[in-house]
């Protein structure tokens, strides 16, 4: 195992699961959750091949579901606290994590969750209004711009499922890079 980390470049943590059956804004934290290769989160209201997201779906609702699973790193948390207290899932998340600048990662970049569950990120999360909902002011404290004017969004990354598996609070996450040039995420 040892030798097989030293292949990653970064290593973090699974600090919550969380999963909702139903199109909520919040989800509920769970002891463990399910990741189905190609599909999602078992019982998840984003789970299938095709896009859930019910803004996406008036759209197309043929599209590839790129937005299969939602992360969100803990430290987004401990930046708002002051302002907005957060807990994980209540913003939509179904793995929120430690130690890893999601944010920063490059497009096709692969993670490994726990014993076998394997996700590819896709992009950006992009907030929408249903965040103010939740609190009011949150929406403008989750997007920033940069100093070109260019929106940063900072409410986590989406993927997909490649490898099924099991994931808890305390698996390892393991990153691997995509090979360079990196491409930057975008929203999804």
């Amino acid at each position: 195992m040892q030798d097989d980390i030293k292949k990653f470049s970064l290593v973090g943590k699974v600090i919550a699961v969380s999963l909702s059956q139903k199109h909520t804004f919040s989800k509920k934290n769970q002891n463990i959750i399910k990741l189905v290769k190609s599909l999602g989160v078992e019982g998840d209201a984003h789970f299938g091949s095709k896009v859930k997201h019910r803004s996406r779906v008036k759209q197309n609702p043929d599209q590839p579901n790129l937005r299969q699973v939602h992360l969100i790193h803990s430290e987004l948390f401990q930046e708002l606290a002051d302002r907005f207290p957060i807990e994980p899932g209540q913003i939509g998340e179904n793995i929120t994590t430690s130690g890893i600048n999601l944010l920063e990662l490059p497009v096709n970049t692969i993670l490994f969750l726990g014993q076998s569950a394997v996700i590819r990120i896709t992009g950006l999360r992009n907030p929408c209004a249903q965040i103010d909902q939740f609190q009011p002011g949150l929406l403008h404290a989750v997007i920033e711009k940069d100093e070109n004017g260019k929106l940063i969004r900072k409410a986590g990354i989406m993927g997909i499922v490649l490898e099924s598996g099991e994931v808890k609070p305390g698996d390892e996450i393991r990153v691997q890079f995509p090979p360079k040039p990196f491409k930057k995420l975008e929203r999804v």
